[in-house]
């Protein structure tokens, strides 16, 4: 079955640590991103998620970074883990950015 606690790096370099999933598949942990349009320094940012634990092992997951130590944004991650050709766990992850913008005429541009 597909263990999410530990460390996972991803094909730009940011990493993230799953400290413990709980029996119910909660989690949390650290986000350290390789990639930021922020003016301020990249800085670890916590993360909250969810896990649905199979019998298969293929689970899927979710999660939130809060990047409040250094930007105005938020982000959310889904995604399933899957058995790699080497015997290794993949994540297979889609995410959605939401940035502050000052006004509702400016939130058409606010999600990536």
């Amino acid at each position: 079955p597909c263990n999410l606690t530990g460390w996972w790096e991803n094909d730009l370099g940011s990493r993230m640590h799953v400290l413990e999933v709980d029996g119910e598949g909660n989690f949390s942990g650290e986000y350290h991103t390789a990639v930021s349009s922020a003016d301020k320094p990249i800085q670890p940012s916590p993360f909250v998620g969810s896990q649905h634990l199979d019998e298969d092992g293929q689970c899927t997951f979710g999660f939130t970074v809060n990047w409040k130590k250094f930007s105005d944004s938020t982000a959310v991650f889904v995604g399933q883990c899957f058995a790699g050709d080497k015997g290794d766990e993949v994540l297979q992850t889609s995410w959605l950015l939401r940035e502050k913008v000052d006004s509702l005429h400016s939130d058409w541009k606010a999600t990536r």
